[in-house]
């Protein structure tokens, strides 16, 4: 079910890509623990796929795909003011918070299935999911 905020009654860009970083870690996870495997193993490819480089690169596949509204969430998420960490590469972290701000968006919108779209389209083909799911 969509859910509808009343205008600047959404959290901010920041609020909404720490909200999306959780959606979008457990996707991962969700998926790596259906394909089995070491936990070992899942642990060091969850964290190779929900890393700043990753979630840039996951942008990059799914920003053809975005309607208006999704591609103005991303816009002012990348604008928002942030001090990326140290060893992180600037463009790359404001790229990954506007991804994780475009999930939390769509989480609090309850465009569940919208999110299991782009996520099958955002990460890498190896880790592509065939099928929705819950």
């Amino acid at each position: 079910m969509e859910h509808t905020f009343a205008h600047n009654a959404l959290p901010g860009s920041l609020e909404l890509a720490f909200l999306g970083d959780t959606i979008y870690d457990l996707y991962v996870r969700r998926h790596l623990v259906r394909r089995g495997g070491r936990v070992q193993t899942m642990h060091r490819e969850a964290a190779s796929l929900v890393c700043a480089h990753a979630q840039s690169a996951a942008l990059s596949r799914v920003e053809d795909a975005l309607s208006e509204e999704e591609a103005a969430v991303v816009r002012r998420a990348r604008n928002a003011h942030q001090n990326p960490p140290r060893n992180a590469d600037p463009a790359e972290y404001h790229r990954a918070t506007s991804l994780e701000a475009l999930i939390g968006y769509l989480y609090l919108t309850g465009r569940r299935e919208r999110i299991d779209e782009l996520m099958r389209a955002a990460l890498p083909e190896e880790y592509a999911e065939e099928s929705n799911e819950e």
